[in-house]
């Protein structure tokens, strides 16, 4: 889904964006609800970026990124977090592109976005190249989405991963030789796996 942004484009920055998790529902200039198997997800188009609500069996999580007046917290490398009952993953990546190579990496992300179903992508007046995208997807029981902001005046182009597992469910607790048992998460490409010892 691709939509025309109801406000100019202003010259920010990326290193104005700043990460912040669990905040409340901010303004959105679009906004597209999904459901993916049961997780209800809404993906938000702010006029300083992007805001992604997920909630599931009673859990919620709130990811927001975006240039925020009064925020301390700049846009982290990663993240990994326990989020409610959810494990929580975040990695963001800053490239640098000449003009030409800017372009056209602009134009195919909103193809690839605005084609998908379970995309939105937000263009700006005044700038063909200047956009806000998002896309999600369900994989495994998990909940995944990729986020892309560019800043045209500088040739920066600012993506993000994001991966939240499912809830625990008390229902299914681990069989009592479950020490033995290895969990096998998949990440999004390009996230490495850390090895870590099984809870005790």
């Amino acid at each position: 889904m691709l939509t025309t942004l109801s406000t100019p484009y202003t010259d920010t920055r990326a290193g104005d964006l700043a990460w912040v998790l669990g905040r409340e529902p901010l303004p959105a200039l679009a906004v597209r609800e999904l459901e993916l198997d049961g997780a209800a997800v809404q993906l938000r188009l702010l006029g300083a970026s992007h805001q992604v609500l997920l909630e599931e069996d009673g859990g919620s999580c709130s990811e927001t990124v975006a240039c925020m007046q009064g925020s301390s917290t700049p846009l982290p490398l990663g993240v990994s977090k326990r989020v409610g009952v959810w494990e929580y993953e975040f990695a963001a990546h800053v490239e640098k592109l000449a003009p030409a190579s800017f372009a056209g990496r602009a134009q195919e992300l909103l193809a690839l976005v605005s084609d998908h179903p379970n995309g939105l992508a937000g263009t700006f007046p005044g700038s063909p190249d200047a956009f806000t995208a998002l896309l999600v997807r369900r994989q495994s029981g998990q909940v995944h989405w990729r986020t892309w902001h560019s800043y045209p005046q500088e040739g920066t182009l600012v993506s993000t991963r994001t991966r939240v597992g499912v809830p625990v469910r008390a229902s299914a607790p681990l069989p009592e030789s479950g020490r033995g048992v290895t969990a096998h998460t998949v990440l999004p490409a390009g996230v490495r796996a850390s090895r870590r010892p099984a809870p005790a």
